[in-house]
């Protein structure tokens, strides 16, 4: 073999030998399946056939995943599924649920749809954005507006101008009661850092910025580690994100992952990644399920094309 490929390929091994040693529970067989999905890649019509069948049966139990998580009757697994519609942009189904989340009787809930929807980058969600507005909570009227900002619809303005100047031209006795709750520090405390912070304009990066401060772990910088590896072309960092999203301790890190996986676009990555289907963290399970849907979306896009 050349000179880069032997580096890599001792590179790789001495990578897997290290995961192994921080984490007993994952060996180096965790880099195996890496091989034999990119060997599928020059098998037979009939190999061709049958990894497209078996990756059709990873998207139907992906749904079904996704499913039970949106109609689960806790509110907290209810939050992680639809947080996780965000990384399904374009698909139909993921924008219906997104909207329907904006009525769930819990405002967590129905902030973390109005950032989706806005993640999806879906314009006829405007309207109910819109009326997301009116909502009685504050986070969730923050969320819409973040999101109505994406779609640079004049609307969001009016909110943050409203913000800024502690009332809203013309706005409604809702709309002004809200603002004013924003004015008191105990119900922003209330609402939590996440919807108090993370639906500003640039909110993400000020999301991930905050929590590393204030954690001030290794967490968060990890994560975000994780997250620039989406633009890496080199297999090596790919290998690194899988093992990484099937493995890691920390849920934050592993669904960075997962989303890094997402951006990079790589349908042989559904193979290795069927496994978190089955995962007990349920934010890691409903993660997983949705990157598995685009991707076979991009496998068929792809087969199209």
């Amino acid at each position: 073999m050349g000179n880069l490929a032997y580096w890599r390929f001792w590179t790789v091994a001495l990578a897997v030998g290290m995961l192994a040693a921080a984490n007993p529970l994952h060996s180096a067989r965790a880099a195996l399946p890496q091989a034999s999905s990119n060997l599928t890649q020059a098998g037979s019509p009939g190999d061709t056939r049958k990894a497209e069948s078996t990756t059709q049966n990873y998207a139907d139990e992906a749904w079904r995943v996704l499913w039970l998580g949106l109609h689960n009757p806790r509110a907290a697994h209810r939050l992680e599924a639809v947080k996780s519609l965000s990384l399904m942009k374009g698909n139909r189904r993921a924008f219906v649920f997104a909207l329907r989340a904006l009525n769930d009787k819990d405002f967590h809930v129905r902030a973390a749809a109005a950032t989706t929807l806005g993640n999806l980058h879906d314009k006829n969600a405007v309207p109910a954005l819109k009326s997301a507005l009116s909502d009685k909570e504050p986070s969730v009227m923050l969320a819409a507006a973040h999101s109505l900002y994406l779609f640079k619809d004049p609307t969001a303005y009016e909110i943050y101008y409203a913000i800024l100047m502690g009332d809203k031209k013309a706005s409604s006795g809702l709309i002004q009661e809200q603002i004013d709750k924003l004015k008191d520090p105990k119900q922003m405390a209330e609402m939590g850092f996440e919807e108090g912070l993370g639906f500003v304009p640039y909110g993400g990066t000020a999301y991930e910025a905050y929590r590393t401060v204030i954690k001030r772990g290794n967490d968060s910088a990890r994560a975000t580690a994780a997250r620039f590896l989406a633009l890496d072309p080199d297999p090596i960092s790919e290998d690194a994100l899988l093992q990484t999203a099937l493995a890691d301790k920390k849920v934050l890190v592993r669904q960075a992952a997962v989303d890094a996986l997402t951006q990079r676009d790589d349908p042989h990555c559904v193979e290795r990644l069927e496994r978190n289907l089955h995962e007990n963290l349920y934010a890691v399970r409903y993660r997983t399920a949705a990157a598995i849907l685009h991707l076979d979306r991009r496998r068929r896009e792809n087969r199209e094309n």
